[in-house]
């Protein structure tokens, strides 16, 4: 893909430059786009917005009206918002009918790019936000893990270990997300395959306010205990597992009547079917 192909030929100090995107661009006007029109960016990572924050800038948008235009990208029903969430809300909140906005033309790569950007510089985004961010920039611009976390200045496994959060039930994605569990709480869950058995520990992970340790404890308890009651596996099909993980590069599991190849993200299972298919 040729625009994706441009963007991971720059440099982070490049993204950071180029995507100030709030400066007003020589030849661009502000105009006035009615609230009822503008709708919230897809790949904005935030899902809990400080509702104290949103007053002090509601209040402030009532006294002083609004200095800074929002980012728009025109679309089918009106346009979606590429930077400036916080503000539309506030104005939302004031009864305000109109915004002013600067429209520009981007394509879902950019506004992918966009978001990581405005993603590096955000402060307090949860784990369950930063790994959504993480998996739609992936999926938009058809990267792996590995390139992401070169582009974005990380290591491959803290990349690997926050995408690996979506894995967690629902339930208890929320409960990450309220910091109700700690990260660390997440990780060790998030490494287990049975839901059931990951909502039962969270929800005493918070009844009893068990420790990092105490959880880790629990879960290896648990493994051993699982390992003793399976039966050995086939020599066969071990050495299957071993084959398609060297092929691959992925966690392969092969049982006397099922072949699960797990991935992690929406780009890695193109790759691999790609794979399977040449």
């Amino acid at each position: 893909m040729k625009t994706n192909t441009k963007v991971l030929g720059r440099g982070l100090r490049d993204l950071l430059v180029e995507n100030t995107i709030d400066e007003i661009q020589e030849g661009e006007k502000i105009v006035e786009i009615p609230l009822s029109e503008v709708t919230p960016n897809p790949f904005q990572p935030r899902r809990i917005f400080d509702p104290e924050k949103i007053n002090d800038l509601a209040a402030s948008i009532s006294e002083h009206g609004i200095f800074q235009p929002i980012i728009v990208k025109q679309v089918k029903d009106g346009y979606m918002i590429v930077s400036g969430e916080r503000r539309f809300r506030a104005a939302k909140q004031v009864g305000l009918k109109t915004i002013p906005s600067i429209i520009r033309s981007y394509d879902p790569a950019k506004v992918a790019e966009i978001s990581l950007v405005e993603n590096l510089q955000r402060e307090n985004l949860s784990p369950i936000e930063e790994a959504e961010a993480y998996a739609n920039i992936m999926r938009t611009m058809e990267i792996t893990q590995k390139t992401l976390a070169e582009r974005i200045g990380k290591s491959r496994s803290y990349v690997t270990n926050i995408i690996g959060l979506l894995n967690l039930p629902d339930e208890v994605q929320s409960m990450l997300l309220t910091n109700e569990i700690s990260m660390a709480h997440a990780r060790v869950l998030s490494k287990l395959d049975d839901p059931l058995r990951i909502k039962t520990l969270a929800k005493k992970i918070v009844s009893e306010q068990l420790s990092v340790r105490q959880i880790e404890a629990l879960a290896e308890k648990e493994e051993k205990t699982n390992k003793q009651k399976r039966e050995p596996k086939p020599k066969t099909f071990v050495v299957y597992e071993q084959s398609l993980n060297q092929k691959f590069g992925l966690k392969t599991v092969v049982t006397a009547n099922k072949l699960t190849i797990k991935v992690k993200s929406e780009a890695e299972l193109k790759q691999l079917v790609e794979k399977l298919l040449q």
